[in-house]
């Protein structure tokens, strides 16, 4: 099975979904080991495009760790628990899973922390989700098509489909130099952006030099040598896991609840700046027409309705009275910086990748490019 042209193994290659646990500990994933680099045979940018295109995947394990330095003031985080947004964990620290991978219809993945384990399971149409702290799982059927299957919002994989959606003449690409990643040799491909508004400086794709499998992935901001994000196997077996991996057996006591049959799961995560399954770009998403984007490639910035959970405006107003901790929320969006100009005036959210502004007449508009390109996008 193609791993680039399948959607189902991108999003179960690699996964780092919502609610992972923050592990102690702040070490780089998979880095460069000095004077360690592997003699392989030289293959260029063209001839690691098609490996990639034409990697094929049945079966994989492994344990993943992501690690995130995205400069975020520590508002960030609080922003996730106003909210609800299980989400904030990701934009700082290190996490960590177990994935499995035995075709189209079978994965799984557990998340584990000091305070219990979450997993996800897909068999067949049966998809379960199962929570140890709290000893309750959901039971969820897909539809035939299996178009509803959950998604992790971030894999090397996903994020390295993405990546290559934006190779343009905008878009530098070339071969980095070799490394071994979870103890396998890797080719590294090096996507670097041309447009000096992006805030991305490059992005990097290491590939197993014989499954041609992306086992790495990571992003510099402008100006930095370490990576702002990475997520990367620390250790993969690609035989297919054994069918026992994808049963589903609830533990004594849990607590198991049925899904309605109407009820879809959440959408894909997407990465800002880059439109996702469902978006048409330089116009809207197909399964949200008040979402748009403006500009394509590297640059590309999403504009959206400020959702009902910040409230009518991001100049303080007040969250809806069902929305969840309102007054930490309003109190987080008040510590934002003011910005103002001809666009008009709200709250700015940076970091080292991306940019967020929170217009006060209810707009949010974000993208992985500079201030100034997201004001450009306010005014037009």
């Amino acid at each position: 099975m193609s791993v680039m042209k399948n959607r189902t193994v991108l999003r179960w290659l690699v996964p780092v979904t919502a609610g992972v646990a923050v592990i102690g500990g702040g070490a780089a994933v998979g880095t460069f080991a000095a004077g360690a680099d592997p003699a392989l045979p030289p293959r260029s940018a063209a001839q690691l495009l098609e490996d990639l295109r034409t990697s094929r995947l049945d079966g994989l394990s492994g344990t993943v760790v992501q690690r995130a330095d995205l400069g975020l003031p520590p508002i960030a985080a609080l922003a996730g628990q106003a909210t609800g947004n299980q989400l904030a964990g990701l934009v700082s620290g290190t996490h960590t899973l177990r994935v499995w991978y035995g075709g189209e219809d079978r994965q799984r993945l557990a998340l584990v922390d000091t305070l219990g384990e979450q997993d996800v399971l897909r068999n067949g149409r049966d998809v379960w989700t199962w929570n140890s702290r709290e000893n309750t799982a959901v039971h969820r059927k897909l539809p035939a098509d299996g178009k509803d299957l959950p998604s992790a919002p971030a894999t090397p994989a996903d994020a390295t489909e993405q990546a290559l959606a934006a190779i343009d003449p905008t878009t530098a690409v070339t071969v980095g130099r070799s490394a071994t990643v979870a103890g396998r040799d890797v080719y590294e491909l090096v996507l670097t952006p041309r447009d000096k508004a992006s805030l991305v400086h490059q992005v990097r794709i290491a590939l197993d030099a014989k499954e041609h499998v992306p086992l790495r992935f990571e992003v510099l901001a402008d100006g930095a040598d370490e990576p702002a994000f990475e997520v990367a196997f620390t250790q993969v077996d690609f035989r297919t896991p054994d069918a026992d991996q994808f049963r589903f057996n609830p533990p004594p006591g849990v607590k198991v609840t049925e899904a309605p049959a109407d009820e879809r799961p959440g959408p894909a995560g997407r990465t800002p700046g880059k439109p996702g399954a469902g978006t048409t770009p330089g116009g809207a998403d197909a399964d949200r027409p008040d979402v748009r984007t403006v500009g394509t490639g590297w640059t590309t910035v999403v504009v959206a309705k400020l959702d009902e959970a910040l409230g009518a405006g991001a100049g303080g107003a007040k969250a809806g009275a069902d929305a969840p901790d309102a007054e930490m929320l309003s109190r987080v969006l008040g510590d934002l910086p003011k910005v103002s100009g001809d666009w008009g005036s709200g709250r700015l959210l940076s970091g080292k990748l991306f940019s967020v502004l929170l217009t006060d007449d209810g707009r949010v508009i974000a993208g992985l490019v500079t201030p100034e390109r997201l004001y450009q996008a306010a005014k037009g």
